[in-house]
């Protein structure tokens, strides 16, 4: 079972970045296309960026295109964020897919981190 973990959460304020990073506990990542997600308080949660299992491919969702980039090598995959927003708050996951091609589609992905929380606030 392909377990997740990811790290470099915390507190920032506005128009900090933040570095996320998303392994797996015994694996390496090389053969998933990898998903980030968040969810902020009280709403559902949703995709943000994916990338294929190449990394030559990645999908943007609308709302952090030009701020956020995502990244990967053999053992991990990052989520780098600048320009950060009050509204990019939330707890983010990554996500793993047997599939080859990035999504930002949650019924893509077949397992799951538990999440790290992101604050952007001053």
């Amino acid at each position: 079972q392909l377990q997740l973990v990811e790290s470099g959460g915390g507190l920032v304020q506005p128009g900090g970045s933040l570095r996320l990073s998303c392994a797996a506990s015994g694996y390496n990542l090389y053969n998933y296309a990898i998903g980030w997600f968040r969810q902020a308080p009280e709403k559902e949660r949703e995709g943000v960026l994916g990338i294929s299992r190449s990394g030559r491919t990645t999908n943007y969702a609308d709302s952090v295109k030009g701020r956020f980039t995502i990244s990967r090598d053999n053992a991990k995959v990052y989520l780098q964020m600048n320009s950060l927003e009050p509204e990019d708050t939330g707890i983010y996951y990554c996500a793993a897919s047997f599939r080859i091609a990035p999504s930002v589609l949650e019924w893509e992905y077949d397992y799951w981190g538990q999440g790290t929380q992101v604050t952007v606030s001053s």
